[in-house]
């Protein structure tokens, strides 16, 4: 670990950019996981039937360093709250401290897939928040570490007041834990090579998040996160069960429908290099899952969304995602750099809050991992409740303006096919 210690100073004058090359390169035997990979997936399960989406955010500590190198800010350490074992408790597991050696030993293509898509996570994590900044001009990211007793930890990435963005927030996480025979139970109907048990099974889960919401209506926010579980990981054997899942959405207050296009155009060329069904389910997917009932409308219009993904192989279906993953910011920068500078009214504004208002009701009260975070023993709130916007508004009665809003309020409540199946 000193060789990242002596390359600290003379990163910390250079552009976030050049920062981040000059420090791929000095952590590239810690990195060597980024493992080519060949694709394709599964057609979706029903989503009404689907396991619970796996935790959210943040990532393992070697990485909370040089984060701060990335923000140029400083690395705040926090404990979860159930960090503190009790007396005579393990604080770590087996599969944890074996990990951890595996990664000061330098990882291979043949590294267990946990430690591959937790390499991969961080490396997308330092992509996203240089871009994000030098979009911004202004804005840096707050970098917060954050640790487990059970095993595994975080970084969780927040810019607030930006030039360009209210509110940006990327994580990255690593959780190893013990999972409830209940909750086994629940995973046995989408995976029956887990077998019944009165006992708690250990866990891994791995997962990058990133929901970001901009100051300008005409900008749209953005959602995806992509994540790794697997059930039954022992110290040197193959995990019982195991799969991904994961999705990108995108949630605009004004329409642009050529903003649209372009976002669910660029993840379906990334689906369609590993298998045509994929977007045309996984887009399907989303709108279902994307849905506010009490409403009557969904989130935003769309993406892909998927979960549970095992009947391929972990190194065909760990391409799909990278392959997705690597699409997001062609998904969204061009479109915020044509809507970031634009006019707009103060009734464009106070619509824009209505409309978050919304993004703030489906992710209390409908969304799969937000819910999983916080029921979560030992879970950081903060890290699940980054998601958040930073302001939103409740009007009662209010009835949106059909003059100017008509068709995004038809296509929030009958999705539309923005490119050819």
């Amino acid at each position: 670990m000193s060789h990242l210690a002596r390359s600290s100073a003379s990163l910390r004058g250079m552009p976030t950019a050049a920062r981040l090359l000059a420090f791929r390169t000095s952590t590239s035997r810690l990195a060597t996981t980024q493992a080519r990979c060949y694709s394709s997936a599964p057609k979706p399960k029903d989503a009404q039937k689907s396991t619970r989406s796996t935790l959210k955010f943040a990532t393992l500590g070697v990485l909370a360093a040089t984060a701060a190198y990335w923000s140029q800010g400083p690395v705040n350490v926090v404990e979860c709250e159930a960090s503190v074992a009790p007396k005579g408790e393990k604080r770590s597991s087996k599969t944890a401290e074996a990990d951890k050696k595996r990664k000061l030993d330098g990882l291979t293509k043949d590294s267990p897939m946990r430690l591959r898509m937790e390499a991969f996570n961080k490396r997308l994590q330092a992509e996203i928040t240089a871009e994000l900044e030098r979009l911004d001009g202004q804005g840096k990211f707050a970098v917060d570490q954050w640790n487990r007793a059970e095993g595994g930890n975080g970084i969780s990435m927040v810019m607030q007041d930006g030039k360009v963005f209210e509110k940006a927030g990327v994580g990255v996480s690593v959780v190893y834990g013990m999972l409830p025979p209940a909750a086994v139970a629940q995973m046995r109907a989408q995976h029956p090579n887990i077998a019944v048990t009165k006992e708690s099974m250990p866990f891994f889960a791995t997962g990058i998040s990133c929901v970001i919401h901009p100051h300008n209506p005409n900008a749209p926010t953005v959602h995806f996160n992509y994540r790794y579980f697997e059930l039954g990981s022992s110290e040197g054997g193959e995990p019982v069960s195991w799969w991904f899942g994961g999705g990108c959405d995108l949630t605009p207050t004004i329409l642009y429908e050529e903003d649209a296009v372009h976002f669910h155009q660029v993840i379906k060329d990334a689906c369609d290099k590993h298998d045509p069904r994929y977007y045309r389910d996984f887009k399907k997917w989303c709108d279902e899952y994307f849905f506010i009932p009490h409403r009557g409308e969904r989130r935003g219009v769309g993406g892909i969304f998927f979960d549970d993904l095992d009947d391929k192989s972990p190194e065909e279906l760990f391409a799909y995602v990278q392959s997705c993953g690597n699409a997001f910011l062609k998904q969204y920068i061009p479109i915020m750099e044509k809507r970031k500078d634009m006019p707009f009214t103060q009734d464009d504004k106070m619509w824009q809050q209505v409309r978050r208002g919304r993004y703030v009701e489906f992710n209390l009260v409908y969304d799969r991992g937000t819910k999983f975070g916080l029921l979560t023993p030992g879970a950081r709130i903060e890290s699940i409740l980054m998601t958040m916007p930073l302001t939103a508004r409740w009007e009662y009665m209010h009835e949106p303006d059909l003059k100017a809003h008509a068709r995004l309020m038809e296509v929030l409540r009958v999705p539309k096919d923005w490119v050819p199946l």
